[in-house]
């Protein structure tokens, strides 16, 4: 398998401390780990694997390093590239907005040619809405995680979804 890059944002530590978990607990390939606030055009076409992580802050607004991004991100071509994304959010504080980013930068990569993998179950959450629940499913588009009402989820939540998204790569 070639490297994966993986891509994150983190304004609290939190989404940094799940790359770390993920990072340790990774064993398919070698992972380059870049945050988003230092990432160039150019590190989407020297890979053709990702694992992107952000958290969903307020009324469905991206991560801060991720917004500032966005613009860019958006004319970046995916076409032969696959993208795993976890996102973290807080279903009860914000239900209408859960993992929101996960389900922007989602569209994007498939709105500009790329595969998504590592889709993941609804069932477990408690959320009024989300642009990341793929449409007509009870999927999200990614692993979500909410390290706000159900820390102690998340190994075991993360440890699924490396599983998954390595044989999915």
């Amino acid at each position: 398998m070639n490297k994966i890059a993986l891509i994150y944002g983190s304004d609290t530590g939190m989404t940094e401390e799940i790359v770390h978990n993920i990072v340790d607990d990774w064993s398919a390939s070698e992972i380059d780990v870049i945050e988003v606030s230092n990432v160039k055009k150019e590190d989407f076409e020297r890979f053709d694997n990702f694992i992107l992580g952000l958290s969903t802050w307020y009324d469905g607004d991206l991560q801060s390093d991720w917004e500032e991004y966005y613009d860019e991100f958006k004319t970046i071509d995916f076409t032969n590239k696959t993208v795993a994304i976890f996102g973290l959010g807080d279903q009860y504080g914000y239900g209408e907005f859960f993992v929101d980013g996960v389900g922007m930068l989602a569209e994007v990569v498939l709105k500009n040619g790329g595969k998504l993998i590592g889709k993941w179950s609804c069932e477990e959450y408690d959320f009024e809405k989300s642009k990341a629940q793929i449409e007509g499913e009870d999927n999200f588009y990614g692993l979500a995680l909410d390290e706000d009402n159900e820390p102690e989820k998340t190994p075991e939540r993360l440890q699924k979804w490396l599983k998954q998204i390595e044989s999915e790569f």
